[in-house]
């Protein structure tokens, strides 16, 4: 049987999801992921492989995650959300520095 890969995370992080071919879940708290695991527990595969943001895999209840590593499905993968810019940080200056790291030079935009 085939199965999906899906995303649950913040409308944040399902931005980027999206840019990588994923129909994200959005969900703002820990109940709204829970939520969204019901009613994918109620597909073919039971929900197959999900991606997760680790911010709402924490929020989810303590019972939910016991019992989705106690049936095996849906295989959840916590993944890391976007992290908030430091106090006093420019947005251009994460970007300039994600596009250090991929050309391998400073880059300067004007």
């Amino acid at each position: 049987m085939k199965t999906q890969v899906r995303a649950i995370c913040r409308r944040e992080a399902a931005l980027g999801v999206a840019l990588a071919g994923l129909a994200a879940i959005e969900a703002a708290t820990g109940a709204d992921a829970a939520a969204a695991l019901a009613a994918l527990a109620r597909m073919p595969a039971r929900g197959g492989v999900v991606l997760i943001e680790a911010g709402l895999y924490d929020a989810l209840p303590a019972p939910l995650r016991r019992q989705i590593r106690k049936d095996g499905a849906p295989i959840l993968v916590p993944f890391p959300g976007p992290a908030p810019l430091p106090p006093g940080a420019a947005p251009e200056q994460e970007l300039l520095e994600v596009l250090r790291r991929a050309v391998g030079y400073r880059v300067r935009l004007t």
